[in-house]
């Protein structure tokens, strides 16, 4: 795609604006200020979308709530990864059924990569009729637009053209946290892998301008944020499109030259793009957390040329060791599918094997969903979900006993982390992260919030480490 095509114009900005101050006047002449409710599923970069739906609803005026039976407008962003993510979508859009009977006025909005797909919004054209506002992930900068045609139609819209998607810079943004903040690098994907309908949902790879990053972090940085979090479906295919010349790597070093005391992470990170440029630019920039997620999905190579991932084992494995050399310390997250189809038991084993001889501190791990309308949906998938569960139960336990001993070698250690809000346990009362990563629940006092501080290590489990303020 060509740039121009992809970035949008000042001018088409300028007409959302107009658009939000219409709805914003609108919503002056109620009796009340609107309330509004946006619900997040699925990944981190629909937290930075929804984060952007909430400052537009914030411009026209609204303020937000978590009752859905107290809210004007309800915005679901949704997720289309995996089947258990739709159903709880459906789940949740069948209870605001009640919600609306309530208040008929009501606006219900369905977005994201579920909405995107034609079969999901002809279901909901069909079966959830008190839903009025449907738009895909290429359509969410329009929102202002179409909420109006909402108002000013009194009648429902559908808004899931098959875009090649763009950028939207200046969109406002509404950040939970004052400690934490998601910076949206690139969107879309060109990888293609047989499971996934991201590629289809989401549009093709398209990178922000460098610059409009850089000024949006040292923009976080002067308002004290402490932990950014660089998103993209595969980071490391930032650039490819930009006009000048600009890898991943050359971005994290730019970004490493801001002043101030804050920590870059990124995700996700595809192995087939990941090599020694990045690893040595991780090591050398202080301001880059020494944290990597890379994805292997499978641990052996028939598998993973079937999901079309581009690498093998032992190439993963190499990359693997490489990043160790150069940050010993560095701690490493993945994400597994087990029950591929066509997948046999040995071949499970052989991620399990995998995941032994890598030494995950952490998994994201789940059992395959298929996606309608992509390749693998169509593939013979003789093993039973039953066989899969125990496939997926012995790889839990691997990873478990793993976590649980890479936890404890913390014990007693003395770490720097940032406390980021509270837990809700009155045993410890607040939570942080390590510069790894890794979740500490920590006792100490609520204003320390927001502040890097050092933490005895006193105990540890599966899932999180316990320490005291120093």
């Amino acid at each position: 795609m060509k740039r121009t095509d992809v970035l949008l114009s000042p001018d088409a900005m300028a007409r959302q604006r107009e658009f939000t101050e219409k709805i914003a006047a609108h919503h002056r002449q109620l009796d009340h200020r609107p309330l509004a409710l946006v619900d997040t599923f699925g990944c981190q970069q629909n937290v930075a979308d929804s984060q952007r739906i909430m400052g537009m609803l914030r411009d026209m005026g609204c303020e937000f709530t978590d009752d859905p039976m107290a809210a004007d407008i309800i915005v679901l962003n949704t997720c289309a990864i995996r089947e258990n993510a739709e159903k709880r979508v459906y789940g949740a859009l069948g209870q605001l059924t009640h919600a609306k009977a309530a208040n008929p006025r009501q606006i219900i909005c369905l977005c994201g990569c579920m909405a995107q797909q034609k079969t999901v919004a002809d279901k909901v054209r069909a079966s959830y009729r008190h839903v009025d506002l449907v738009f895909g992930p290429q359509a969410l900068w329009k929102f202002p637009e179409l909420l109006w045609e909402v108002y000013t139609r009194h009648g429902r819209v559908f808004s899931i053209e098959d875009e090649h998607g763009t950028i939207a810079e200046g969109m406002p943004v509404v950040r939970e946290s004052a400690v934490k903040a998601w910076v949206s690098i690139m969107y879309g994907c060109n990888n293609f892998c047989s499971y996934c309908i991201v590629p289809y949902v989401r549009g093709r790879e398209r990178s922000r301008e460098a610059e409009e990053i850089l000024s949006e972090v040292r923009g976080l940085v002067a308002e004290g944020y402490k932990d950014i979090t660089l998103l993209g479906q595969n980071v490391n295919s930032y650039g490819k499109d930009l006009d000048t010349p600009m890898d991943f790597a050359d971005l994290l070093a730019a970004i490493d030259e801001i002043p101030g005391d804050y920590l870059i992470r990124f995700m996700t990170s595809h192995p087939k793009d990941a090599g020694a440029k990045l690893f040595e630019t991780m090591a050398r920039c202080p301001h880059v957390a020494k944290q990597l997620h890379l994805p292997v999905q499978s641990g052996n190579s028939r598998v993973l040329k079937e999901m079309n991932r581009g690498y093998t084992r032992e190439g993963y494995l190499e990359k693997v060791a490489l990043a160790r050399k150069l940050m010993p310390d560095i701690v490493l997250t993945s994400d597994i599918i087990i029950g591929f189809p066509g997948e046999t038991e040995a071949e499970a084993m052989d991620t399990i094997s995998l995941v032994k001889e890598v030494g995950y501190d952490a998994l994201f791990t789940f059992i395959y969903s298929p996606r309608p309308g992509t390749p693998a949906a169509k593939m013979p998938d003789p093993a039973t979900r039953a066989e899969k569960q125990v496939w997926f139960d012995r790889l839990l336990e691997a990873q478990n006993e793993i976590s649980a001993q890479r936890h404890a070698s913390y014990v007693g250690k003395t770490l720097r982390v940032l406390v980021d809000g509270e837990s809700g346990d009155s045993r410890w009362p607040l939570q942080s992260r390590t510069d790894g990563g890794r979740l500490v629940h920590l006792v100490g006092d609520k204003s320390l919030i927001g502040q890097y501080v050092q933490v005895k290590i006193t105990d540890s489990n599966t899932w999180a480490l316990f320490g005291e303020a120093e």
